[in-house]
């Protein structure tokens, strides 16, 4: 955890003490009603919530030392219910749907609030919070947390949110999508950069969730960058999987500095030096994290060369010298399909390598395709010339299917917004589909007459 700057806990402390001198709080701690709570809740957290988001943007890593700062009795509980759902969805799930690992901040919050003197008040806000955080939660862990409580209301309240309709993954995991929707416009990403090799095993899992969000999303990274460097540059860590994969992320996403970039650099090269014979490693990671990101983007592609040394004579030298060949002339030349020809034929047809090349190509192809406007449908016919290049070149069953999900899209927005039938678009499209899409094995006869038949309405009863 990164201790909270002063800048912030000024801020923070400034809207305590206006919390405390204020109307609304003296009314609510005369009445103790509930709507006189709200009032508080109202008029306050809304300055809580604006200086999280700007905390959230600059300095992510001290999010939970925030939130730990409102741990205090002057706050009243402002703003715990959303910091502990914050809490409840940091927490990394497993297949059955359960944390990896216990969720001692999801604990602190929870205990701080069952404790606190606002506690009617703000249970009123975090039944689901605690309901979900509870499910994903392991029994002995539950039990024992409710068995420290010595107060009995607060316990009866705790047993009453354990679901037993989250006995089930299906179940557990349908609440915890549902669950996430509430807070999916909000930012409360963080991780801890780990200093030893055991930390790095617990925290690696987390801390790749984040550096993917941030390295993908418009937030500042300023603040991260210098963590990050040193994260690289610690030569501990070479010989975990974690590590050389939380390298590739670092490399693909982030515009490192000088000092990152060679520290990157020199990684990079101790643990290909390291480990020749598990050079598969790198395309296996390169393929899950394309998976991951629905393709990685010629800017990605781009920063991870540039540190990659490309002077040893191995599968990464190769495709790397291959990349910079279709990133230095565009994918679309002649240049970049005759490269990739060449080193495509030099491995097996179904290799990790042969996969990452299929995959880099599909994401260019299905950027432009996505991006395409509908009025300039001339140049998807001008692309299918690519297609059918790269189809011939690969030979491979998986890429044309996804080629084929692209492209139908594209034709189907371009056929909902020509809808005269009678129109030259409408029937200019018609013809090139029906001949392309029958020559690419993409439909058949039957099913390219169904595509352009007339929908008709139903009949009125």
């Amino acid at each position: 955890m990164v201790a909270l700057d002063i800048k912030y806990k000024t801020i923070l402390d400034n809207i305590m003490s206006t919390v405390q001198l204020s109307e609304e709080l003296k009314t609510y701690l005369d009445t103790e009603e509930d709507d006189d709570y709200k009032a508080l809740v109202t008029k306050y957290e809304g300055s809580i919530h604006e200086l999280y988001t700007q905390v959230a943007d600059e300095s992510p890593l001290q999010l939970v030392a925030f939130e730990k700062y409102l741990l205090n009795d002057q706050f009243e509980g402002l703003y715990l219910p959303k910091a502990l759902g914050y809490a409840v969805l940091r927490g990394r799930v497993n297949a059955q749907v359960k944390y990896h690992r216990p969720q001692d901040h999801f604990a602190e919050i929870l205990t701080y609030i069952i404790n606190s003197s606002n506690f009617e008040q703000v249970k009123l806000r975090v039944g689901q919070s605690i309901q979900i955080g509870f499910a994903l939660s392991s029994d002995i862990w539950i039990t024992n947390l409710i068995s420290s409580v010595t107060n009995k209301r607060v316990k009866t309240f705790l047993e009453s949110q354990k679901s037993m309709n989250f006995r089930e993954v299906k179940l557990r995991n349908t609440a915890l999508v549902k669950y996430r929707k509430q807070f999916q416009s909000l930012n409360f990403a963080t991780a801890k950069f780990p200093n030893t090799t055991s930390e790095l095993l617990v925290e690696a899992g987390t801390l790749k969730d984040f550096l993917i969000f941030r390295g993908l999303s418009q937030h500042s990274n300023d603040q991260i960058l210098s963590q990050l460097n040193e994260f690289l540059a610690n030569p501990e860590f070479r010989e975990s999987e974690d590590f050389y994969e939380l390298c590739l992320i670092s490399g693909l996403f982030f515009d490192l500095d000088q000092t990152g970039e060679l520290s990157l650099k020199t990684a990079l090269t101790a643990i290909r030096n390291n480990q020749p014979k598990d050079s598969d490693k790198a395309f296996v990671l390169l393929n899950q994290l394309s998976e991951r990101v629905g393709g990685l983007s010629i800017d990605s592609e781009k920063r991870l060369s540039k540190v990659i040394t490309k002077d040893s004579p191995d599968k990464v030298s190769n495709y790397f010298t291959m990349q910079d060949k279709v990133l230095t002339h565009g994918y679309v030349s002649q240049e970049a399909s005759s490269a990739i020809r060449d080193y495509y034929y030099q491995n097996e047809g179904l290799s990790e390598e042969n996969e990452a090349v299929r995959k880099s190509i599909l994401s260019k192809l299905g950027v432009f395709i996505t991006n395409l406007p509908v009025t300039e449908y001339q140049e998807y016919f001008e692309i299918n010339k690519v297609f059918a290049e790269y189809m011939d070149i690969f030979s491979n069953q998986k890429f044309n299917q996804d080629l084929k999900t692209f492209s139908l899209s594209y034709v189907k927005k371009c056929l909902k917004f020509y809808k005269d039938k009678r129109s030259r678009e409408y029937q200019d499209i018609k013809k090139f589909v029906k001949s392309t899409f029958l020559d690419y094995g993409f439909m058949t006869d039957k099913q390219l007459v169904e595509l352009f038949k007339t929908k008709r309405k139903p009949k009125a009863a």
